[in-house]
């Protein structure tokens, strides 16, 4: 079984998917890294040659072939869950956690989007994409943990006690 992480750039995919791999002893895929690597290019960059568009079919190219990994804990882009296809088939070869974070916080974890490589449309904002993708998260998530005032080590314990609760 695999573990996919979904949830907002910021929220901590990448830092807990290596933890959360190295405590269950599985491999760990960070998408936004296989992307890069596929493209020779920085997200950024992507975006910023290829549009919003264009970077979507390429995470979305990348998430199905990630999908039938085995024992593997894949921590997705922020913007995945645009990608219906490889959502559905995260969820039938393994458990899809949602890590969700208030908006508040969230401002004060991200300060530079386009830098980060955030999928961005035209005018929109932080808010604007946090209104439009919590729906799309929750539709999609098998299990939630909120970090809401938690501790990278408790957000961890969370993730393990709701994966045990599966």
């Amino acid at each position: 079984m695999s573990i996919f992480l979904i949830g907002m750039p910021g929220v901590g995919k990448s830092t807990i998917g290596v933890i959360l791999a190295k405590q269950l002893g599985y491999d760990f895929i960070d998408a936004d890294l296989v992307i890069q690597k596929r493209e020779k290019r920085r997200l950024p960059r992507i975006l910023e040659e290829n549009g919003t568009e264009g970077f979507l079919k390429i995470e979305e190219e990348v998430c199905a072939s990630l999908a039938g990994a085995a024992d593997t804990v894949v921590a997705t882009g922020g913007s995945a869950c645009y990608a219906a296809d490889a959502m559905e088939a995260f969820r039938k070869n393994g458990t899809v956690v949602y890590l969700e974070v208030s908006l508040d916080a969230l401002k004060k974890r991200l300060r530079d989007l386009k830098g980060r490589g955030v999928v961005l449309r035209d005018g929109q904002t932080l808010e604007d994409i946090w209104k439009e993708r919590i729906p799309l998260y929750e539709k999609y998530a098998d299990v939630k943990v909120c970090e809401d005032g938690l501790s990278l080590e408790e957000t961890l314990s969370a993730v393990l006690t709701a994966l045990d609760q599966t």
